[in-house]
């Protein structure tokens, strides 16, 4: 009612404007475009203060309506995080692109999010105009939750410790024909492009069977790529554009899942023993009512692990690398320690050999703390839920938003937190605070197993927690750890004059910015 009077109000004025005053068409444009800057900030005054809901957390105030925090959220969002949750708390509400995103912070949000009753927030709702075009329909978010249980039971089974021990060598062996690429004593490679492409190889070597790996080099990782422009915050944001990029995803979704396809007609007619891989396992799978996956489901499935797994472990493993070329001395720690374990830098690596590296551990671990792959998680209210704690009470259409990236990097919590210091995750530097850092574990059965994890209270929650946690943790820790211990092994690292990359909150996720460049040199040419 009161938006109808105020449009209503604002064209019976420009009416008489235009009829009493007879303005110069220039005029009549400048008066008309001053009146609509006018009418949007006037109409983000009356929903911040007449028409916001008395019982909901507080809102950032903004200019205008729609785009609200569009900008200083985008610019940087850890710090805008950070800002706002000095001034509001833990709880608190920002628009942007039309859509009210109430932010869950500290341990204590953390746990309200990742722990939330399906019955008032769901994740499906959140993504699925995101992640249907490119992983596909009847899997993941465009299912009901109990069915993405079952889905995340099947590829969480297959990960076993007999799976990963045999990952070990591949990745190695991959990662070895990788570097050959790396011409003379010394170079200088694009991180982040180089990262993407050996974890993709390394994963679809293991992950995804012989077949997809033979075509890496060529049709496979051009539709890869396709779909990876497809999956970006504007398609978050806007389903349907009349843009290049969303017919290219569409196009590279239907021939890459057709590739998927007759791989599955082959190994049926051919059989399906003696392999490692996801597919394999897939191949054997079958819901609790009884039902065997179809090749469709599987297909889509096998895309969508792709897409998730390799941002998340490229990322990972570009940051990485960026920290060894920061701090040389980290790289010598590291082949110190390989060469005390192990006995030497030619011994094979190993599922065995990995845990015995702490120090590689813990370089991973303080790399996952500091930059983490994922720094916004979002679930969609669909019914309104109270905020433990408080007063507040969050409505239905409003998104919940997570961002353990915060509480990573609290200065309450550890100590010189945006410092990367790998020592930190020693046992002697965790005992002063260990019940701050979140030592405290959970074991829950959400329909897939039981995961022993850190509590949803950890303030340390790079891979999640709760329903929806990543299961495919072990794998990229594995996967991350055997390509920068081979690395180690036959290279040393710097930064270019370029220097440290700041993190690029353009992406989904959370890269360094390019060019990320170091200047490599093979240890062999420096003995």
């Amino acid at each position: 009612m009161l938006t109808d009077l105020l449009f209503q109000g604002l064209y019976a004025l420009h009416t008489f404007y235009v009829e009493s005053v007879r303005p110069s068409p220039v005029l009549l444009i400048l008066t008309t475009i001053l009146g609509l800057v006018f009418t949007a900030l006037l109409w983000a005054q009356i929903e911040q203060r007449v028409l916001a809901d008395p019982h909901a957390p507080p809102v950032v105030p903004y200019l205008f309506p729609f785009f609200g925090s569009m900008i200083t959220f985008g610019l940087d969002p850890i710090k805008f995080f950070r800002e706002n949750q000095a001034r509001y708390g833990d709880c608190y509400t920002f628009l942007v692109f039309g859509r009210r995103m109430t932010m869950c912070l500290g341990p204590d949000g953390n746990n309200f999010f990742f722990n939330a009753k399906l019955s008032h927030v769901s994740a499906e709702e959140a993504y699925k105009t995101l992640t249907v075009p490119v992983f596909g329909k009847g899997v993941v978010y465009d299912v009901h939750n109990s069915v993405l249980m079952e889905q995340k039971r099947f590829m969480k089974n297959s990960l076993t410790n007999d799976s990963l021990r045999a990952y070990v060598p591949m990745i190695e062996e991959e990662t070895s024909q990788y570097i050959q690429r790396w011409e003379g004593e010394t170079g200088t490679i694009e991180v982040v492009q180089s990262m993407a492409e050996l974890v993709t190889l390394t994963a679809a070597r293991t992950l995804f069977g012989a077949e997809i790996r033979a075509q890496l080099d060529e049709r496979v990782a051009d539709l890869y790529h396709d779909l990876d422009n497809g999956f970006t915050p504007i398609n978050f944001l806007f389903e349907n554009l009349p843009l290049e990029s969303y017919r290219r995803r569409d196009a590279a979704h239907i021939e890459l899942k057709a590739i998927y396809m007759d791989i599955l007609s082959k190994r049926e007619d051919l059989g399906n023993e003696d392999r490692v891989d996801i597919i394999s396992h897939l191949m054997n799978c079958t819901y609790k009512n009884g039902e065997a996956l179809s090749h469709n489901e599987i297909a889509s499935i096998m895309i969508a692990l792709l897409m998730a797994g390799q941002h998340t472990s490229s990322a990972t493993t570009a940051w990485a690398l960026m920290f060894l070329a920061e701090r040389p001395q980290l790289a010598d720690e590291l082949r110190e320690e390989q060469i005390r374990e192990l006995g030497g830098l030619d011994v094979p690596l190993s599922f065995e050999v990995l845990k015995r590296l702490p120090h590689l551990d813990n370089l991973v671990t303080e790399v996952l703390r500091l930059r983490p792959p994922i720094i916004e998680i979002i679930r969609k209210v669909v019914k309104p839920v109270e905020y433990p704690g408080s007063q507040y009470v969050i409505p239905t259409g409003h998104y919940l938003m997570s961002s353990p990236a915060v509480t990573q990097t609290d200065p309450s919590i550890y100590r010189d937190p945006q410092n990367f210091n790998p020592a930190r995750w020693f046992a002697d530097a965790k005992k002063e605070s260990a019940a701050s850092i979140g030592t405290a574990a959970d074991e829950v059965d959400y329909g897939f197993g039981v995961l022993r994890t850190t509590s949803a209270r950890s303030p340390y929650l790079p891979f999640g927690a709760g329903r929806h946690r990543c299961i495919g943790e072990p794998f990229a820790y594995l996967q991350i750890k055997t390509i920068l211990a081979t690395l180690v092994r036959d290279f040393d690292f710097k930064l270019t004059s370029r220097g440290m990359p700041a993190p690029d909150y353009t992406k989904m996720f959370i890269l360094p910015q390019t060019p990320a460049e170091v200047i490599y040199t093979r240890r062999e040419a420096k003995a």
